[in-house]
């Protein structure tokens, strides 16, 4: 008897797991007053935030694997704002996402690669999307290859960079063809911005009801 009751319960047990992960969200949605609008998109539940820094007009937050850290990770999804910059004659998605391919290619010149999504729009915003890598970058512990979906919007006044970024290998080329690329870009959609509501505090009901 004393067996039959313990199997049960340790089949209760399982079931009781397997209904918590089938019933956890596989991601939630990030709202985030940055400068002069709301950024919106969705965050894979696995990640958390561990770095948020605003220094003059730029604004940068970290996300990485719950149990890696800013210094050792595997994964990292980036948010960053540049304020004002709507207004740099010649600005552009794709001209942004150009610049900041070349502070990649500058770091890893001989193992450099890029695939280009193209042009991107995100409700009546303007984007640009691309994937970028390094086959061998030396900071960090070990050499290491590092691959980037690049996502870069054009806001009201400022502009805005989503970036998932995957350590692994080091190789001779970065794996910017993979598919799972173009599967990441749909993982953090619905990707959004919306206008800072005068008194309205997080969840931002406004931006919510909006999508």
């Amino acid at each position: 008897m004393r067996a039959t009751t313990t199997a049960k319960i340790l089949a209760a047990s399982f079931l009781l797991a397997a209904t918590a992960q089938a019933q956890a969200p596989n991601s939630f949605r990030v709202i985030s007053p940055i400068f002069g609008q709301l950024v919106s998109f969705a965050m894979p539940s696995n990640f958390s935030a561990v770095f948020e820094n605003t220094k003059g007009g730029h604004y940068i937050r970290e996300a990485v694997l719950k149990g890696e850290t800013p210094e050792r990770w595997t994964q990292m999804i980036t948010v960053t704002g540049e304020k004002g910059m709507t207004l740099t004659p010649g600005a552009s998605p794709e001209m942004f996402a150009g610049t900041i391919a070349g502070g990649f290619k500058s770091a890893c010149p001989d193992s450099f690669a890029a695939r280009p999504f193209g042009a991107l729009k995100f409700g009546r915003f303007e984007g640009f999307g691309a994937v970028i890598g390094c086959g061998r970058v030396d900071s960090g512990a070990t050499r290491h290859s590092e691959t980037a979906l690049l996502i870069t919007l054009k806001g009201a006044t400022d502009y805005y960079t989503i970036q998932w970024a995957e350590r692994g290998p080091e190789s001779d080329e970065p794996p910017v063809n993979d598919e799972s690329w173009q599967k990441r870009l749909l993982e953090l959609s619905p990707i959004d911005l919306c206008p800072i509501v005068a008194g309205e505090t997080a969840p931002y009901p406004s931006c919510v009801d909006k999508s």
